[in-house]
């Protein structure tokens, strides 16, 4: 018990100390202010360049919204519900693989509304774009000590601006406030590019940029020359900030400034209706790309809780200690040790054998000699003389001290003698003589418990 104290003891102090060490060595990370040169995009982000104002706005609005934490080829194997828009919102935090790129185009083919939110949008994503060439750029870039949640410092000289045509995308927009880092586009018709091999495996697909599509290079990808052109809903003298245009059975709408959707710009004139509009289209489900904003989802909500915390370092190294404890009690740790011997046996098991054994053996003498030597040192005791003293004197001092009969006392003692010592004898009398003995105990009080009795009362 000891050893197991000492143990359990052990095994609190340890838990205290690493309890300790670990919650002394946790260092909360400060939350990183935004900023317009690192932007987080994503719809979970409260902060100024997030999105969450904008993804809150349509879900309160009665849109079907949905922050899809899952990989591109999703869009294509999700069983539910699939995505009608897919909204894309840079920079992102994981950049599209070829393969994804690729995966995003054919589901846009398949009759999916592509919509990219971004200053300086993937051209990958942009290869549909058929017989038309798009350069983006922008004419003013953030700098550190830029406040994005100063709006005037965001918006200093830019003026708004209407759109450019009355379509589907500009409905009931009088004007939109952009920022001043907004991207322009320049559309120019009559490239045509050479074609792009397919990547056959995984690894030539990783290994550079000769599988990216030519837009990279020379702009788009001629699959049909009577494609209609991209058309454009806003702009100004510098270029595009809003064109769309088909892609198989569905489309490709870019937005060239976050701003306009992002926390701190999406309340500036029109922007919240314009985003509305861009990403709304025809309805269904819209779904904002969380997996390239570093959202991914975790199948473990509960590890997902404890993320960033030293609670899970603490449950592994408990669970160390544990298999550590379970190992040391199965280990010998010295040589092996009889196990301890425990008989069974009462004494009662002793008498029963040696009772048969006398019984079947008929030895009656035996059996009777056994009881009387007992019997005559109690007497002995009782009549206060030694062993040697004769069976006359014994017999004379007992009767003195009791009431018993001295010449049947001394009779029976001669009887059991001369049994002993030979005489011939049968069960029966035996059994007489045994029970003689016993009587001849309880009138003295000299049989077990009734002597240790009568020797208790007479000490007190």
């Amino acid at each position: 018990m000891r050893q197991r104290l000492a143990l359990i003891i052990t095994l609190i102090i340890v838990v205290i100390v690493l309890v300790a060490l670990n919650a002394a060595s946790y260092v909360r990370v400060e939350r990183v202010s935004d900023s317009e040169n690192a932007p987080d995009r994503s719809t979970f982000n409260s902060g100024a360049t997030g999105t969450q104002a904008f993804y809150d706005f349509l879900h309160e609005s009665g849109y079907n919204v949905v922050r899809w934490r899952e990989g591109a080829s999703s869009l294509l194997s999700y069983s539910g519900v699939k995505p009608a828009v897919f909204v894309v919102i840079g920079e992102l935090q994981v950049p599209y693989s070829n393969r994804e790129t690729r995966e995003v185009l054919q589901w846009v083919e398949s009759g999916g509304r592509l919509v990219i939110i971004d200053r300086h949008p993937d051209r990958r994503l942009l290869a549909g774009l058929n017989n038309w060439a798009i350069e983006t750029q922008a004419f003013t870039s953030p700098w550190s000590e830029l406040d994005p949640n100063d709006f005037e410092q965001m918006t200093n000289g830019v003026k708004p601006l209407r759109p450019s045509q009355p379509i589907v995308l500009a409905r009931n927009v009088d004007s939109v406030m952009p920022s001043r880092f907004m991207g322009f586009m320049t559309l120019t018709p009559g490239k045509e590019p050479q074609p792009t091999p397919t990547p056959e495996n995984d690894e030539e697909e990783s290994s550079g940029s000769e599988y990216e599509r030519t837009p990279s290079e020379s702009g788009d990808v001629a699959l049909n020359k009577d494609a209609p052109a991209p058309v454009v809903s806003l702009a100004d003298e510098r270029g595009a900030l809003l064109p769309d245009y088909a892609y198989g059975k569905g489309s490709v709408v870019i937005l060239s400034d976050p701003f306009i959707v992002a926390n701190n710009g999406v309340g500036g004139a029109d922007n919240l209706l314009l985003g509305k509009h861009v990403v709304a289209g025809r309805g269904g489900l819209i779904a904002f790309d969380e997996f390239h904003q570093g959202r991914a989802t975790t199948h473990n909500a509960l590890f997902q809780y404890f993320a960033g915390t030293p609670v899970l370092a603490i449950c592994a190294q408990l669970m160390l200690i544990a298999l550590a404890v379970v190992w040391s009690r199965g280990t010998r740790f010295a040589r092996p040790l009889p196990l301890a011997h425990v008989d069974r046996r009462s004494s009662l098991e002793f008498v029963a054998s040696m009772a048969e054994l006398q019984q079947r053996a008929k030895a009656h003498d035996l059996a009777l000699e056994n009881i009387y030597s007992r019997v005559r040192r109690v007497l002995v005791r009782h009549a206060g003389l030694n062993q040697n003293s004769s069976r006359a004197q014994i017999a004379a001092r007992v009767a003195s001290r009791s009431k018993l009969d001295e010449k049947q006392l001394e009779s029976l003692m001669r009887s059991c003698e001369d049994t002993i010592n030979g005489a011939h004898t049968t069960e029966r009398e035996t059994l007489r003589l045994v029970r003689s003995l016993r009587e001849i105990e309880a009138r003295l009080g000299l049989q077990g418990r009734a002597r240790d009795a009568k020797q208790n009362v007479e000490r007190t």
